[in-house]
């Protein structure tokens, strides 16, 4: 029996719900527990690592108007994966009870990302009466700290990095009050029982605490200095964005010649004042997500020179984002508007995290120190997003989205796999049943630190998802060092992607396809190719099982293998060399005649050190150097950066016109192209035109591969992969190009097209080759 008739005719009945998804520290229980009294329900609600198990008896309208909310109004954090709803006997429940978490055998309850400040504790840190006035820990249900504090799960404080901290009587009354919004806010804290901030100077010496930080800290800023401050998921290093001294010095220190700065603004007054920002980007800006959002400055400010030049040099855009915890809404609380807020870290080396390390790894670049005596479990830098056509395109995926999974097309009953990702831009993706885990943004692996960060955060991540991988796969190159740790987990197999083949499949499984057959555009910089090349514009069709190579650029050799990438005049060069023979090495001799090009010229022809590619990228760095936009790479992409922000207010205003070049027996041959550039330069042409029109032929040279390929294959879908699509312009050209073929264009918008990405494309290949095994 699964009703009861209660005295009186009334008849009773009872559920088990179970709900999965991220439906822990969003206030789900002080949510069902809430609902349970408006519509008269008793049971219980508990976590455990299956996710929110409750238990409901009342009436049967009752319960079926709670269900109907529950499912359908749930609190705005929370994202229901799954819903289970079972018919049980009537137990004679007497009250609703939340109940100690059970944490259980298997975890499928998902751990949510930390979540920007909400406005109920923004208003308490202002409110001189409240008691979390000026306090720069404050949170609730709605906000703060999530993933970045969690051991594992279920999500309960003991879990965390706030076990150390005991609540006072207050903190205590709220976060048991089922009325209060702090209620079961695990990471709930007050001055008298929570962490606390302390400034200390690059010897380590204390020069304020809990009661004079935040003075102390306006001082150091507007005397030009280098702030480090401990934040949510790692140290930032912060300074006058207005003071151009400041800035120079950090760009000195950091090692960071002109990649580009970001920078914090006091609100969005202040945002707008600087930068141009439709709906998607202030929602995004002012969501709980609260990433960076690349904006383009407005030209007024740029021609009065309203900024330095240094935050972001040779650009017209800038990376922008508004306060998202206490302590930063307090930093904005006194003089300054706006502040450089870059990763705390030297170049290349990953986010520093730790106090005991702060000052040996920042000392070189910091004055002084910030920091907090709450620790940072998960390492969790800031996500970066541009809104293109009023969608979002993920750039660097991390804070506010790791670890929401997403969803792709598989089983239930399939095995754990392991994608490590690449080398530079690395993100590691888990795929557990048809969630596929994307890490948080790691960065560049190719050092001792870079390697710890990828296996620590491994291990951690494994852990909070019980994703313990039986398959493994990584990049096919034969000298990352991604590929070395990924042979050194414990695995079943092991699998080599290619790595423009996973680009296809990243693409494929974020689009929700299934073992499809599609045509793949795959442009970026350098990709270890199964010739043994370097490629990098490749026209493919292929699925997750294989792939096959259809088009590329003709290869061209790199003189000085790496250094040609951080030397575009090399490439340039090479070019000149490779496809336009004498005329080339004249036109080379008369763009930089302050170069030694006889040592160059040797190097091609003898091809020492010069490894080819097809790389679209090296294209990009030739055209760049070329038109003397960029002649030395002082980070990755800078010079096809800068070449595609040269058009970026001029494009629209030209005609369709494009250079002149050939494709013959699967080879796209830029010889005639490089050639009319050189001309355009030669008679004066500005280069914001002949930039534009370099980008449409790129346009016309991918369009004329892919449509001789669909019509030898009849294929029409169409896949956007590599960190090149990640310029607007080619990007929209294309999408339009395509569209108007009939062509279906697939493309990212929930992972980096970019190398950020391609850990999910390893896992799902990985996945159809395991099968293929298993059959």
């Amino acid at each position: 029996m699964t009703r009861q008739v209660q005295p009186g005719g009334k008849t009773v009945s009872r559920y088990r719900i179970v709900i999965k998804g991220v439906v822990q520290g969003v206030g789900f229980r002080p949510f069902v527990y809430n609902l349970a009294q408006v519509w008269g329900v008793k049971g219980s609600v508990l976590n455990s690592s299956r996710g929110v198990v409750i238990e409901a008896e009342a009436e049967e309208n009752n319960v079926a108007g709670f269900l109907s909310e529950l499912k359908n109004n749930p609190p705005q954090l929370s994202r229901i994966s799954d819903y289970q709803l079972s018919k049980m006997p009537p137990a004679g429940y007497t009250s609703f009870v939340i109940l100690a978490s059970d944490p259980g055998d298997e975890k499928e309850a998902l751990v949510p990302p930390d979540v920007a400040i909400c406005a109920d504790c923004a208003k308490e840190i202002i409110d001189r009466k409240d008691r979390h006035y000026q306090y720069p820990f404050t949170n609730c249900t709605n906000c703060g700290p999530r993933f970045t504090i969690i051991n594992e799960i279920p999500y309960d404080r003991p879990k965390t990095s706030m076990a150390s901290f005991s609540m006072c009587d207050q903190c205590a009354r709220e976060y048991h009050d089922p009325a209060d919004r702090r209620f079961h806010a695990q990471p709930t804290a007050c001055p008298v029982c929570g962490p606390h901030v302390e400034v200390l100077d690059s010897a380590g010496r204390n020069v304020a605490g809990k009661e004079n930080w935040l003075e102390t800290c306006w001082n150091i800023l507007q005397d030009g200095k280098i702030l480090a401050l401990k934040g949510l998921g790692g140290y930032h290093l912060a300074c006058d964005a207005k003071n151009k001294e400041a800035v120079k010095a950090l760009r000195r220190r950091k090692g960071r010649d002109a990649k580009p700065f970001a920078v914090m603004c006091r609100d969005l007054e202040t945002v707008q004042k600087y930068c141009v920002a439709g709906e998607k980007e202030i929602e995004l800006l002012i969501s709980p997500l609260a990433p960076i959002i690349i904006l383009r400055k407005h030209l007024q400010t740029r021609l009065n020179e309203g900024l330095p030049e240094e935050l972001a040099p040779g650009l017209k855009t800038l990376g922008v984002m508004l306060p998202y915890t206490p302590l930063h809404l307090l930093l904005f609380s006194g003089p300054l508007d706006m502040l450089v807020m870059t990763s705390g870290n030297y170049s290349n080396l990953p986010l520093v995290k730790d106090n005991s390390r702060a000052a040996g790894e920042l000392g070189g670049i910091a004055d002084y120190f910030l920091q907090h005596n709450r620790e940072i479990v998960n390492r969790c830098d800031d996500s970066l997003i541009q809104v293109v056509d009023g969608e979002p395109h993920i750039y660097r995926r991390s804070r506010g989205y790791v670890p929401h999974p997403v969803l792709v097309p598989r089983g239930e009953d399939e095995p754990v796999i392991l994608g490590i990702g690449g080398e530079m831009k690395n993100n590691f993706c888990l795929l557990k049943k048809n969630q596929a885990f994307m890490s948080q943004y790691i960065g560049e692996i190719d050092s001792l630190e870079g390697e710890e960060n990828l296996l620590t955060s491994f291990f951690n991540l494994r852990k909070l998802t019980d994703a313990i991988p039986e398959v493994v796969a990584y990049d096919a190159h034969p000298g990352y060092a991604s590929a070395r740790v990924a042979r050194q987990i414990p695995a079943r197999a092991y699998f080599e992607v290619q790595h423009h083949h996973a680009h296809l499949a990243s693409c494929l499984a974020e689009n929700g396809l299934g073992n499809e057959e599609v045509i793949g555009a795959i442009l970026d910089g350098t990709g270890y190719g199964t010739d043994g090349n370097l490629w990098g514009f490749e026209i493919l069709t292929g699925n997750y099982d294989d792939f096959q190579r259809r088009f590329h650029l003709a290869y061209v050799p790199l003189p000085g293998g790496e250094a040609a990438i951080r030397q575009p005049w090399r490439t340039a060069v090479a070019y000149l060399l490779a496809f336009l023979g004498e005329e080339g090495k004249r036109s080379a001799g008369l763009i930089f005649p302050e170069k030694n090009l006889d040592v160059i010229e040797r190097m091609v022809a003898g091809g020492f050190n010069s490894p080819l590619s097809s790389g679209c990228g090296r294209l990009f760095d030739a055209v760049s150097a070329l038109l003397g936009i960029c002649r030395e790479n002082t980070y990755e992409g800078q010079a096809a950066v800068e070449l595609g922000e040269a058009i970026q207010e001029t494009a629209g205003n030209d005609d369709m016109q494009t250079y002149p070049y050939e494709t013959r027996e699967g080879i796209i041959w830029p010889g005639q192209m490089l050639a009319a550039i050189i001309d355009d330069k030669m008679a004066g042409v500005p280069v914001q035109s002949i930039s534009a029109r370099f980008h449409r032929t790129l346009v016309s040279m991918v369009g004329e591969a892919v449509e001789r390929v669909s019509g030898a294959t009849g294929i029409k879908k169409v896949a956007l992969s590599g960190g090149t699509w990640q310029n607007q312009y080619l990007f929209r050209t294309a999408k339009q190009y395509f569209s108007a073929r009939g062509f279906e264009v697939l493309y990212h918008r929930q992972v980096p097209a970019n190398d950020g990405g391609i850990a999910l494309g390893q896992a799902m290949i990985a996945h159809w080759r395991w099968r293929k095994r298993c059959v």
